[in-house]
């Protein structure tokens, strides 16, 4: 009952750290930023049953050019990621470049060979509260450039073999990377204030026990 009681009492300090009286959401307002040690945030997820019931990708408009300079978001996650700068050419064809595919702990030397990830998938957004959310949301969420852990380029293979699971299911073949990428998951279901399952919940506790407990900073995103 002790060990009940300071769960409890931690989770209702962590909520009152970062959920402020004018909170619109579960986490706060747009624009607000949150700063929790990984632990805390991971406490901080909405836990929630999901449900796929209605999902379609085209729910989710995406890869559209919302500054209107004629690289659509693909192209612009794929230029600023490169670790050797490609040349653009006309509508911003990319050709020549390199980039790095964390996932495989690869590189990479065709954009064509690669894959843009949104590192929660858009089917998983959906299960986890986007459902409710509107067009335009649905629409920012699936092309978010103002938080580069929101997408990454990867290979095409290892983006597959992830499909819509989230990290109960399936982590990156390169180990290495493994705090880092469920960090990013951790930091992108805050920004966007989704919920999380039980079982996730779970893998995320027990996967980062050995990560560093830094901070997560995150800016609300909705």
């Amino acid at each position: 009952m002790r060990i009940l009681a300071t769960v409890a009492a931690t989770a209702a300090a962590v909520a009152a750290l970062i959920t402020p009286a004018h909170a619109d959401g579960p986490l706060g307002v747009k624009g607000d930023t949150l700063t929790l040690p990984l632990a805390d945030a991971i406490t901080a997820l909405p836990v929630a049953e999901e449900s796929r019931a209605g999902y379609q990708r085209s729910a989710f408009k995406h890869w559209v050019d919302a500054d209107k300079d004629g690289c659509n978001t693909r192209s612009e996650v794929l230029k600023a990621e490169a670790v050797v700068a490609p040349e653009q050419g006309t509508r911003c064809k990319l050709s020549g470049g390199q980039w790095y595919s964390a996932y495989s702990n690869t590189y990479v030397n065709s954009a064509s060979a690669l894959d843009l990830d949104h590192l929660v998938p858009l089917a998983e957004g959906w299960d986890s509260g986007a459902s409710a959310w509107t067009a335009k949301e649905r629409e920012a969420y699936a092309n978010d450039l103002g938080d580069d852990r929101s997408l990454i380029a990867v290979t095409a293979a290892t983006n597959r073999s992830k499909a819509d699971q989230d990290p109960a299911e399936w982590l990156p073949p390169y180990e290495p990377y493994h705090c880092q990428y469920l960090t990013d998951w951790i930091a992108t279901k805050l920004r966007w204030q989704l919920t999380v399952d039980q079982a996730e919940r779970d893998t995320l506790t027990q996967a980062t026990t050995s990560c560093p407990n830094l901070p997560v900073e995150v800016t609300l995103a909705r």
